[in-house]
């Protein structure tokens, strides 16, 4: 069964983990995926990936706290397809320290893209999901469903040591997904987020491994110690990460007519937490 045949869908964040493995799947029910990230290398990798198993799927490179990216990422998805489905907001980091410590830089770095870029990318889809509906309502009296799902995590809803700035711009785009189900109801448009556990991802893995990033100028350090990662595990009932590809099934019920009823709703995924 296809679940989202023909759907157009954009996925920020796509070219790695939880994001790659949900433009994988949503290919695989049928989508035309959009597969944006900042690295335009694993974002193409994605792509052809999809591509060569008989998917649709075009890559844009794409820093989404950048308005100008914004503008192109919509652009390129609908002169290519036509029409905008689905968006689901993804792409983030992590940039720790104890809230003593912690510098204007990473409070702002994680509120733009935790918080600012979805807002923002939800406001450039206005003409091409609120307004597209609002005239088929108007011709029809009826239009067909469209879904904005954002990433949250369980740092934002129960907070989390060393995470101030990550937990407020996750806890954030809650508000933002609660009142745009509202606002945006009456235009059959389901607005959820999913917050995710502990969840295999670089950002999880063992620091040991090296893997940075760089953001604003400076070099941020991926993944967490080992020590952190087994007293999480220790709390997780399931005792295990969750696969990024269990992670992608939860953004595949809020993209799908399954979750046609079901707007303005925090699904936590992990693992009994």
């Amino acid at each position: 069964m296809s679940l989202l045949q023909d759907k157009v869908a954009i996925i920020t964040g796509s070219g790695r983990g939880i994001g790659a493995a949900a433009a994988r799947l949503f290919a695989e029910h049928g989508a035309r995926v959009v597969v944006s990230d900042i690295d335009p290398k694993p974002a193409e990798e994605t792509a052809e990936l999809i591509r060569s198993r008989g998917g649709q799927a075009l890559a844009v490179a794409a820093d989404v706290t950048n308005d100008g990216a914004i503008e192109e990422l919509i652009g390129q998805t609908v002169s290519t397809y036509g029409a905008i489905d689905v968006l689901v907001n993804n792409a983030g980091y992590t940039w720790d320290s104890m809230i003593h410590k912690m510098t204007d830089d990473q409070w702002d770095a994680m509120l733009a893209i935790h918080l600012t870029a979805p807002f923002k990318l939800i406001r450039a889809t206005i003409p091409y999901m609120r307004e597209v509906a609002k005239r088929e309502i108007e011709a029809n009296g009826a239009t067909r469903a469209r879904k904005i799902i954002n990433v949250s995590s369980t740092t934002g809803t129960r907070g989390n040591i060393g995470q101030t700035n990550y937990s407020a711009g996750k806890a954030g785009i809650i508000g933002v997904t609660k009142t745009l189900a509202k606002e945006w109801g009456a235009f059959n448009i389901q607005v959820n987020a999913v917050a995710f556990g502990f969840i295999e991802t670089r950002l999880t893995q063992s620091d040991s491994t090296g893997d940075a990033t760089e953001r604003e100028g400076q070099r941020v350090k991926l993944g967490m110690p080992d020590k952190v990662r087994s007293m999480i595990f220790d709390q997780i009932p399931m005792k295990r990460p969750g696969s990024v590809d269990e992670a992608a099934g939860a953004l595949l019920f809020f993209a799908s007519d399954l979750s046609n009823y079901v707007s303005g709703q925090v699904l936590e995924v992990a693992g009994g937490w």
